[in-house]
């Protein structure tokens, strides 16, 4: 009965250490995948009138330039 609980223990401790490696290499494969998503990302450019930076998608180009708002780009190009 005694070696019946020992290789019963013996079972559940190697279950619970391959249990355990396995989630650490799911967090750390996770973990990559979210720095590497995280170093994609978009160019900044700054607002020619202001100076905010903002994603190149949300700005408004007008002769080359970026601005923040179409109000900062009538702003700028008033005589």
């Amino acid at each position: 009965m005694g070696r019946l609980l020992f290789f019963a223990l013996i079972a559940v401790l190697a279950f619970w250490v391959i249990r355990s490696y396995r989630r650490a290499l799911k967090k750390r494969d996770e973990e990559a995948h979210r720095e590497s998503s995280s170093l994609e990302g978009e160019d900044m450019v700054r607002c020619t009138h202001c100076g905010v930076h903002l994603p190149r998608s949300e700005s408004i180009t007008s002769e080359g330039k970026f601005f923040c708002s179409e109000e900062h780009r009538r702003l700028h190009l008033q005589p």
